[in-house]
Parts: structure tokens; C-alpha cells; sequence
């Protein structure tokens, strides 16, 4: 059985997606990130990347990383906070509901898993495995159940994206699954229409170019935001910058915070 501090951050995860207030949370890949982030006034809860810890250590995004090698840096990532933590744990690692096991066993308390478009019924087993885990180890697990309807639509009619992205977002929450997460660069339209199907509070999305302002989708009933790989690119813009500033003789800027 799961301990205390882990249960309780699990029932805190839960509650702010639930509550009307928009849950942001800029992804972290690390323990100096995720003390970083979580150390801004506002920071409620924190969020792995997946893409940016394989790439932190080499390795392409897609389940190229090792499971072990990944929750062992999702481990030190709850390691150096104490606010709960929800991991991108890709599509499971081959065994879905063994790595949710074992990243609970880390202080983990909510997973985005993705469904990669698998044949429905497959995806929503999973997704109750994934709960029955979460219920056996006595925490409120937020499973934040992905379909990439449309990270993988191609050129198909976006009128049948969105219905499968509906049709896959129901069948999950039927599943037991607390939130579904569509990325992709999403109208007010469609997020509109998903969470009239879901419910408010139950559709998470991701901040890309161009989707519509986080006050426009509290407003709308969203629950969660995240910026995925993107506030990786901008820390790495942010360093690239540096050394241009120094290949042209200037040196550190001024608006440098000291942070460790």
C-alpha cells in the first residue's frame, strides 16, 4: 500500500483538476527544473515531460529510453519537491499498467498515457487496468488518457478527427479515467465541442502556437494546460541566445536570476 504523503498528494492532484481554476503546468526534465518551477509563486503541481528527459540523455522520444532509466529520473524529479507530480509515461512502456505501478512506487500521482490510436477496446482495457493499479495502491491516480486523434490525423477530415477524439475521450472517462488530454493546436470550436462531450473540468490541452489563451479556456471548463517539450525549447533558446550574445562580445544579461 502506497504511503500517506503519497495518497494525500494524489487526493491534492485530483482536486485541482477539478476545481474551476485552470491547473498550468510547465513541463519540467529534471530536479534543478522541477525545483525551479515549482519555486514560482503560483506553481501547483508539476509535470514530466517524457520527449525532454529522453533528450536530456540522449535518447530520441518514443519510447527509445528505458523504462527503468525514465522513472528513475521521474523519481528525482518528486524527489525535489513537494508538490505532486504527474508523469508523461509515453504509451506504458510495453506493460501500461506495471509502469503506472512503479512510478507510483516513486511519489508519482497522475500519468498522461497515450493511446496512439490503438483499436478502441484495447485502449479503454488499458485504461481500466491502469485504474484498477492506481485503486489497488490506494491512490487517487489522475490518469490524464491521451488520444492522439489528432497528433496523428494527417489529412483526414478534421469533422472526423474531433469525432473520434470525442468518441475515444468518453469511452476512456467511462473507463474510470479522471481527465483526457487532446493535443494538438486545437480551436476554441473544438475545444468547445470536447468539453460538452466530457464535462467541464475533464478535457486537458496543450499550450502550442496559435490554440486560444489560457483566461479563454478556464472560461470555457478546461481543466489543465501543459507546455510539454516547449518550455524545454525555450530554456534551450534561451542558451543558444547566450552564446551568440557571447560570439558577438557581449556576455551574460542582465535580467540573469541567481537560482541555484
Amino acid at each position: 500500500m502506497t504511503d500517506e504523503t503519497t495518497r494525500q498528494l494524489g487526493t491534492e492532484l485530483l482536486r485541482l483538476h477539478q476545481d474551476p481554476t485552470l491547473l498550468t503546468v510547465v513541463n519540467v526534465w529534471d530536479a534543478i527544473t522541477a525545483r525551479t518551477v515549482g519555486a514560482v509563486q503560483g506553481t501547483r503541481a508539476l509535470a514530466t515531460a517524457s520527449h525532454s528527459i529522453a533528450a536530456s540523455l540522449g535518447y530520441e522520444d518514443g519510447e527509445n529510453i528505458p523504462v527503468a532509466l525514465m522513472l528513475e529520473h521521474v523519481g528525482r524529479i518528486v524527489a525535489a519537491t513537494d508538490l505532486p507530480v504527474t508523469a508523461d509515461l509515453e504509451a506504458g512502456y510495453g506493460d501500461a499498467p506495471e509502469t503506472v505501478r512503479r512510478a507510483i512506487g516513486v511519489g508519482v500521482v497522475g500519468a498522461n498515457l497515450e493511446d496512439q490510436l490503438k483499436p478502441l477496446a484495447e485502449a479503454v482495457a488499458q485504461v481500466e487496468a491502469v485504474m484498477r493499479v492506481a485503486s489497488d495502491e490506494g491512490v487517487d491516480f489522475v490518469l490524464n488518457a491521451r488520444t492522439d486523434a489528432f497528433v496523428k490525423a494527417g489529412d483526414r477530415d478534421p469533422a472526423e478527427v474531433l469525432a473520434d477524439a470525442v468518441e475515444r475521450g468518453r469511452a476512456y472517462l467511462d473507463a474510470g479515467a479522471p481527465v483526457v488530454f487532446v493535443p494538438g493546436r486545437l480551436t476554441e470550436d473544438q475545444i468547445t465541442t470536447l468539453v460538452d462531450a466530457f464535462g467541464p473540468q475533464r478535457l486537458t490541452t496543450i499550450a502550442v502556437p496559435g490554440t486560444p489563451s489560457l483566461a479563454w479556456q478556464q472560461q470555457a471548463g478546461v481543466a489543465r494546460v501543459s507546455f510539454g517539450p516547449l518550455s524545454q525549447n525555450v530554456a534551450l533558446t534561451a542558451l543558444q541566445e547566450l552564446v551568440e550574445e557571447v560570439h558577438r562580445g557581449g556576455g551574460v544579461p542582465s535580467s540573469m536570476r541567481l537560482l541555484n
